[in-house]
């Protein structure tokens, strides 16, 4: 059982190095093409912080445990939302833009509501149903792009002192990073299946928790560094579109590889737990953040410890059963 959990570990490790050098490097090699810092920031970065999630779930999805392809990406959205942004704005209260937040927010609920019809209707996802989350994906990133530079956001961001690294280190890091991932993923995976299976406990509950935690780190350090330097409303922007990109990335491409069934092993009143419980909780968090931002420009100390509370009653609940 110690290895399984070292090893474990060790792969949590190599998926948030993996997560810094694959980021670091791409930003540079894109600031070495001379594309805008803002838009960087919204593709780029924002997919590399999701590359762990998309490394777990469709590792997941290819090696016949679609408990945790289906459980990382809805339990990431759930972590990023009761407990990382939630940390952030129950310490320190902020001011929301609302044009920022506005159109991911419209992305993600629009992509929830096709997510759920997909699992509550069919109670599977289909190839189908992967590829157009995939166009979804395809379609906000071309839509963030073509917004940056209608408005011309970014030009003011080029700064004049900036030296480039030498290519040949840029190009490492973009390999050490996706090497790094790729081994974490698999780390992560193989070795949560078999403490799960030690312990008695479902993958789901595994994928749900510990797993979409690991895989959320990065969002983690990113609200933490923010939270220290006096910048509370920072990384809810990207927080934000990570969730978007756990539901129309993460889950469309483990979908497309692997299509799955919703997970059913264990039930609440003969519903399966991922419909009773986690996708209402996924559209709660997320309304219980989003809407009273979007309305009153600012997210509130009562706000994050409620989302707390609801995170520590959602872990509760998972083990418990």
């Amino acid at each position: 059982m110690l290895v399984p959990v070292l090893l474990f570990i060790l792969g949590l490790v190599l998926l948030i190095k993996g997560g810094d050098w694959f980021v670091d490097g791409s930003s540079d090699l894109a600031r070495r093409f001379h594309v805008p810092e803002l838009i960087i920031g919204a593709t780029v970065v924002s997919i590399g912080t999701t590359l762990p999630e998309v490394l777990v779930s469709a590792t997941g999805a290819l090696s016949g445990h679609s408990e945790i392809a289906y459980g990382n990406a809805i339990g990431s959205i759930i972590c990023n939302t009761a407990l990382i942004s939630a940390i952030t704005f129950a310490i320190r209260p902020c001011t929301v833009d609302r044009r920022t937040f506005r159109t991911p927010v419209v992305f993600f609920f629009a992509a929830a509501v096709f997510y759920a019809l997909n699992a509550y209707i069919d109670r599977y996802f289909t190839r189908l149903a992967g590829i157009a989350l995939l166009l979804v994906f395809a379609f906000y990133i071309g839509y963030t792009v073509w917004s940056g530079k209608r408005h011309g956001f970014g030009k003011e961001d080029r700064a004049e002192d900036y030296k480039d690294s030498p290519l040949w280190k840029t190009m490492l890091m973009l390999v050490a990073g996706a090497a790094a991932i790729a081994v974490g993923a698999r780390l992560l995976v193989d070795n949560g299946t078999k403490i799960a299976h030690a312990m008695g406990v479902p993958e789901t509950v595994i994928a749900l928790t510990f797993v979409a935690l690991g895989t959320s780190l990065p969002e983690l350090v990113t609200a933490i560094t923010a939270l220290r330097k006096g910048h509370s409303a920072l990384s809810l922007g990207n927080i934000v579109g990570a969730n978007l990109f756990n539901l129309v990335l993460v889950s469309g491409l483990s979908t497309t590889l692997s299509p799955f069934a919703v997970p059913a092993t264990n039930t609440v009143f003969g519903v399966p737990v991922s419909l009773a419980v986690d996708i209402p909780v996924m559209f709660f968090v997320m309304a219980f953040m989003t809407l009273p931002a979007l309305k009153r420009e600012k997210l509130t100390r009562p706000q994050g410890i409620c989302l707390l509370c609801v995170y520590a009653a959602f872990c509760i609940f998972q083990f418990a059963r």
